[in-house]
């Protein structure tokens, strides 16, 4: 199951496209976002088990009635783009904030809920030690996934996410997905 703990690219992707400098060849998208579909917590589970442990949506993971996940994007700015680019990953949260994110799934203002804590559940391959980051969790409007912020100011990560990045490192995000080492 590691294959789906991959960041993949969302098929949303703009049609601007890219000449890679790892492969020379002209690429027809540059993915503004990538994503994954299940929490790492899931892969542990052997499949047999999955249907009895797992209670699973699109936005929201409860393992063993203990274990409590919901699904959000990290924001990054993108310098002169109006639009951030997006990991989308899967947090670990405690019990009351998920029953609470849970009772106000479909609440018009649930984004002035207070912030809580989570814990980043999904690897990202390009960032060490992205596995267990605490992140602060924010509800989004209705029909939006909610915005989590790296906590530990000094991560990579959380640098990218609090300065920004420049177009020709989204390019470089997409040669690693595109040819991994």
């Amino acid at each position: 199951m590691s294959e789906s703990n991959i960041a993949l690219p969302n098929s949303d992707a703009p049609a601007q496209g890219f000449s890679c400098t790892i492969c020379h060849k002209w690429h027809d998208s540059l993915p503004m976002s990538y994503s994954v579909k299940v929490p790492s917590a899931v892969a542990a589970i052997p499949k047999s088990e999955l249907d009895q442990r797992v209670v699973f949506t699109l936005d929201q993971c409860v393992i063993d009635r203990r274990q409590f996940y919901l699904r959000g994007r990290i924001p990054v700015p993108v310098i002169d783009q109006a639009e951030p680019f997006i990991w989308g990953v899967w947090a670990q949260v405690g019990e009351p904030d998920f029953v609470r994110a849970n009772a106000m799934w479909k609440t018009e203002g649930r984004e002035k809920e207070k912030s809580f804590r989570g814990w980043l559940n999904t690897p990202i391959p390009l960032y060490a030690g992205t596995m267990s980051l605490e992140l602060s969790v924010q509800t989004q409007p209705v029909g939006r996934r909610p915005h989590f912020e790296l906590v530990d100011s000094a991560h990579p990560l959380a640098v990218e996410q609090r300065n920004g990045i420049t177009m020709t490192r989204v390019r470089e995000i997409a040669e690693a997905f595109l040819h991994p080492r």
